[in-house]
């Protein structure tokens, strides 16, 4: 089937980007982004489209790699000389699963969508990101991805390893998984303080979103802290990501692509380095 089945052009005209459809679609998304630090495509796919994907998903979900483990809102190890109380010694259990890009063939619904005419651009424009720092993750393990979570799992407050995160939801839990976040709390840089207010549940700049199968959201998830809150039921919660970054070819760091996917490939040692700017993870 075509890409077009699956996402609701008439709604989103993604396509069409001379209309004056789309021209209204990317002032308003560029709006909420201003105000809202995320913006949400409700329904983005259609139906049909998200039957599809869940189906697509649950065929491959045995291959999820699901840890646990403890973690601090940055992926970093331990830092004794810092007082306890500081952000980088707060850790909190994580239990998760991802299922890696390596499962999704090129013909499948995820990749159909992401392969559609207009998709990127559309995402770089409503972004409002220049074209030499919009580049699609290019590491095999990541660059689609589902995160599949089961009652009793969450995922504790963090950063994301990449600039712009675009998420579908496929599919919530009877109850919980909802999205927390804090926009831009450390685009000037760190920010320990407003950090350990939110993990000590003294801030009042958290915002939550309970987003339902179909929607899509663009989010700058390396500067905004965020969190799944745990789930309860026996249906998972399943959300696809596709992942964007500043410049080509760029994969995950070793140790961070092992704590995801449980395994790494000759191209992440290949590449492993710095990263571009001075953020701590």
């Amino acid at each position: 089937m075509n890409a077009r089945i699956w996402i609701d052009l008439g709604r989103y005209p993604i396509d069409l980007p001379e209309s004056a459809a789309y021209r209204t679609m990317l002032r308003d998304l560029r709006a909420e982004l201003e105000e809202e630090g995320c913006a949400v495509l409700p329904g983005f796919l259609t139906p049909e489209g998200v039957r599809a994907a869940v189906r697509e998903t649950a065929s491959v979900a045995h291959l999820a790699h699901r840890s646990m483990s403890r973690c601090n809102a940055y992926f970093t190890e331990d830092d004794e000389s810092l007082p306890p109380e500081h952000p980088v010694r707060r850790f909190f259990d994580r239990s998760n699963a991802f299922i890696p890009a390596d499962n999704f063939a090129p013909d499948g619904v995820l990749r159909q969508v992401q392969n559609h005419p207009g998709f990127d651009r559309f995402l770089r424009e409503a972004l409002d990101v220049p074209k030499a720092l919009f580049h699609r993750y290019a590491d095999p393990l990541g660059d689609v991805i589902v995160n599949t979570a089961e009652a009793g799992n969450g995922f504790p407050w963090h950063f994301d390893t990449n600039p712009f995160t675009v998420t579908l939801a496929l599919q919530t839990a009877e109850t919980g998984g909802a999205f927390e976040y804090v926009p831009d709390i450390r685009s000037d840089g760190e920010n320990f303080e407003a950090v350990a207010e939110v993990l000590d549940g003294q801030s009042d700049a958290v915002r939550t979103l309970d987003l339902q199968p179909g929607d899509l959201q663009l989010f700058r998830g390396r500067h905004s802290l965020h969190r799944v809150t745990p789930l309860d039921g026996l249906r998972p919660r399943h959300v696809a990501i596709y992942s964007y970054v500043e410049a080509p070819g760029m994969v995950g760091n070793p140790v961070r692509v092992r704590q995801l996917y449980g395994r790494v490939l000759p191209v992440h040692l290949e590449r492993a380095g710095p990263r571009a700017d001075a953020l701590m993870d």
